[in-house]
């Protein structure tokens, strides 16, 4: 990256105080003091596990040369302080800048919603690249530039690795991009200073109150997203969940919908579901779709709608759509052929989502089959959500396994009582617990009759275990296949 005036990258409109030369370079922008060198440009402020401010010497010592920050303490000649109550937002714009105002050389999208993000912006960028174009791909699976893999570490990284990982795309001429948008990004401002053409909502439900405390700051959260969008840009929201127009509230973006019960711009109805896939009328158009279940529907209208808003025609769309099968690790299927016996390995980890794949499973699976969930959940994660998993699983379950997720820090047999609280009489009667998380998927294949059905949640693409700060290879879907042999 060729390097900049800092005057070149001051932004207007913040409540700024400038303190020191603006004629000098700024070779990088980090907010990781790690990875600071000569001429960089430090941001520092409050995260949530540590406070920036505390490495700014850090970051002066390794060679930066210009200090983003909330307040400083004891000031060095030579450093230019930017001093800011806004910082992550002034560092979103200064990172625009900084990377050539990439965002504005393509179009980019970005997804957000409890469930469905993964499966949506994966299903978007299948598409697009199958219509000839470059897309890039920022998600919780992977991130993609064209065909080329990015491992991802979050669901949306940081502000200027975010604004850096869009800039890499520029460059490689790509098209399009569709991005997931978590919550913490939104709360966070990890998006700011990028220009989206359109944004969707999938759904929301109970997750990440760890972090939000309560569901109107998590809703408010996602809807912060949208309250940020452009005139010319398009909303597009799930009109059947409660809080889907809530996100419409007060975005200047253009105003669309989709559902399947209520009316809506794109409504979708389904005439057939099978474990094949899905019969869709969508705009009296009928189309056959590889993706199973109710969910899918949605998060197909919601691909439907927004190709359409980026100026794809109806039959290129519904004629590449219907090959699809979406992203990995959600409701994946491995059969053995000689029992019969199906596996599913699904990202489920919320009681919504689960309840959404066993309800799915139900609607699908053979009058004779029965349903068995091997299920954990993380560690340093949203505990209330911990018994409601247990219960949903005994719901719609024939049996249940509660097994060890990523535990990460915490127990794994302190995340099962917990789980356990959530259970009646009833609920324990069809319950085993078997921490080891391959022995719990080993014994649901042997427990389970021919024809049944063995879904694996919550971990799907995941292909590791977090225990006690270190990973350890883990794949739900291989130890499923070596079962079935």
């Amino acid at each position: 990256m060729k390097a900049k005036k800092l005057f070149d990258i001051l932004p207007v409109g913040f409540d700024i105080n400038v303190e020191g030369p603006t004629d000098i370079d700024i070779v990088g922008i980090s907010i990781d003091s790690r990875q600071i060198s000569h001429s960089y440009l430090y941001g520092a402020f409050k995260g949530t596990l540590s406070d920036g401010h505390n490495y700014i010497e850090k970051a002066i010592d390794l060679g930066a040369t210009c200090i983003v920050c909330e307040h400083v303490d004891h000031k060095k000649e030579g450093i230019t302080y930017i001093i800011t109550n806004q910082v992550r937002a002034v560092l979103g714009e200064m990172a625009h800048m900084f990377f050539g105002y990439a965002s504005e050389g393509l179009r980019l999208v970005g997804i957000t919603g409890t469930n469905g993000k993964t499966t949506v912006s994966t299903l978007l960028y299948q598409l697009f690249s199958a219509l000839g174009y470059k897309c890039g791909l920022i998600s919780t699976v992977e991130n993609r530039i064209g065909d080329e893999v990015i491992p991802a570490t979050h669901t949306t990284p940081d502000v200027v690795n975010l604004h850096k990982l869009v800039s890499m795309m520029k460059d490689a001429k790509c098209d399009y991009v569709f991005m997931e948008v978590s919550s913490h990004a939104a709360d966070q401002q990890r998006i700011a200073g990028l220009k989206f053409e359109g944004a969707l909502f999938t759904n929301i439900s109970h997750d990440h109150l760890d972090y939000h405390l309560t569901m109107k700051n998590y809703i408010a959260a996602k809807k912060k997203f949208f309250d940020q969008l452009p005139s010319d840009a398009f909303a597009l929201t799930n009109a059947d969940d409660k809080n889907g127009l809530v996100m419409l509230q007060n975005t200047k973006a253009k105003k669309l919908t989709y559902g399947l019960r209520t009316m809506a711009d794109y409504k979708v109805k389904i005439l057939e579901s099978s474990v094949e896939g899905l019969h869709l009328k969508i705009n009296d158009r009928e189309a056959y779709f590889r993706l199973i279940g109710e969910f899918n529907a949605y998060n197909l209208a919601a691909v439907y709608g927004a190709s359409l808003q980026l100026g794809i025609e109806e039959d290129d769309i519904l004629a590449i759509l219907s090959g699809l099968r979406g992203a990995e690790g959600r409701f994946d299927q491995v059969v053995d052929k000689n029992t019969g016996k199906c596996g599913i390995v699904d990202y489920a980890h919320t009681p919504d989502a689960l309840e959404n794949v066993l309800g799915t499973i139900i609607k699908v699976k053979g009058i004779k089959s029965s349903v068995i969930t091997v299920v954990g959940c993380g560690g340093d994660r949203d505990v209330t959500k911990r018994p409601i998993m247990a219960k949903v699983a005994c719901t719609w379950s024939d049996k249940v396994i509660l097994t060890s997720d990523n535990p990460r820090s915490e127990d794994p047999e302190a995340i099962l009582d917990e789980m356990e609280k959530g259970l009646d009489v009833d609920d324990k009667k069809k319950m085993i617990r078997i921490t080891d998380r391959m022995q719990a998927i080993k014994t649901a294949v042997m427990i389970a009759g021919n024809d049944d059905i063995i879904l694996v949640a919550g971990k799907g693409h995941e292909n590791y275990q977090e225990i006690k700060g270190e990973k350890f290879p883990f794949d739900d879907k291989k130890i499923l296949k070596d079962c079935f042999g």
